[in-house]
């Protein structure tokens, strides 16, 4: 008798296996100016006007509690990343049989208005559903926005040389994720109530949503290679999607990366990699060394965090990160460390 085949764990497809079934897309299409692949979180579409339409999704499994303003922030990161403008949104709302009340699904709609008006995207439709085959709330969301034909970013732009500046930093949204969903093991661990309760509010103070970041990079610097905003599997697992894209290899200096004083406590104490927690609330360039300069300047100049984190160099050699007076392969995560925890 054959074995049953293996179950697939949570958390993102397996790299190989996400490669394989996009490679099997055979895009031929003039229309499509940047397709699916890993590390590629938006699709550019030519439709004949004067700019580029942004296309993204994104579900929110996580942070229950503010699911509204997650579908929102997540997907406008994502067009933020193109240079774009994110302009319309599509909401899919699955909500667990037998737990759904009006006052819940108000609040939830509530943040989702909230968040839209913030960034003055539109919600344009959607749909909305009572059903027994979730447990709890589940948002999509599906954000359409517009960029430059001449000016639009992408992840695949890297070249050796480049200089990788991370702004904010990491992981803000892991760190806020652990306080809220386990606050009481935090506690027994020995945090104290308000260094949980602080923690908890960085979801909405420095918040996950990069597109002022962008902005910033967008207005400050003349030529920018590439665009990555790290999600789950951490800073980590982004740096190594953006060398995936750009076909390059990088040296990450481990000590320059800004890690949050509280997520490093939390993590060392869980026994998690803060760098494997995912990490919304920061965003990755890809610069030439003199552009690289004049972002951290005007970075520093408005108060926002932001380093040198990685250099560029070619695929062959792979992507290392240094610590402890030596370079190592730098992991990956497709189970992102958060759900070893929660």
């Amino acid at each position: 008798m054959s074995e049953s085949p293996k179950p697939l764990p949570t958390g993102k497809l397996p790299r190989e296996l996400l490669a394989d079934l996009i490679g099997e897309l055979n895009i031929d299409e003039a229309s499509v100016v940047f397709g699916p692949g890993i590390g590629r979180d938006v699709a550019i579409l030519d439709c004949g006007g004067p700019q580029y339409l942004v296309v993204t999704s994104d579900p929110i499994t996580f942070a229950t509690d503010a699911l509204g303003y997650y579908a929102v922030w997540v997907n406008a990161n994502d067009i933020a990343t193109t240079g774009g403008i994110p302009r319309w949104m599509t909401v899919t709302l699955l909500l667990p049989e037998g737990q759904t009340s009006e006052e819940t699904v108000r609040h939830i709609w509530d943040q989702l208005r909230q968040a839209a008006a913030d960034l003055d995207v539109v919600i344009i439709g959607g749909h909305t559903e009572i059903t027994s085959t979730v447990t709890t709330p589940i948002v999509s969301g599906h954000m359409l926005g517009v960029v430059p034909r001449e000016g639009y970013i992408t992840s695949a732009g890297a070249v050796p040389g480049d200089e990788i500046v991370v702004l904010g930093q990491v992981p803000v949204e892991g760190t806020a994720l652990l306080a809220r969903e386990i606050p009481r093991k935090l506690s027994a661990l020995g945090f104290a109530e308000d260094t949980i309760k602080a923690a908890a509010e960085l979801l909405f103070d420095p918040g996950i949503c990069v597109v002022e970041y962008a902005r910033l990079v967008v207005r400050t610097c003349t030529e920018i290679h590439a665009f990555h905003d790290p999600t789950e599997g951490g800073l980590a697992t982004g740096l190594g999607e953006l060398a995936l894209a750009s076909k390059v290899g990088l040296r990450v200096e481990g000590d320059s990366i800004p890690v949050l004083d509280v997520g490093r406590d939390f993590c060392a104490k869980l026994g998690i990699d803060p760098l494997g927690l995912i990490a919304s609330g920061c965003l990755l360039a890809a610069l030439p060394a003199e552009q690289a300069q004049q972002l951290l300047a005007q970075a520093t100049e408005q108060h926002i965090p932001a380093a040198r984190i990685a250099t560029a160099v070619p695929e062959s050699e792979g992507v290392q990160i240094h610590r402890a007076g030596h370079y190592h392969p730098l992991p990956h995560y497709d189970q992102d460390e958060l759900i070893k925890i929660v």
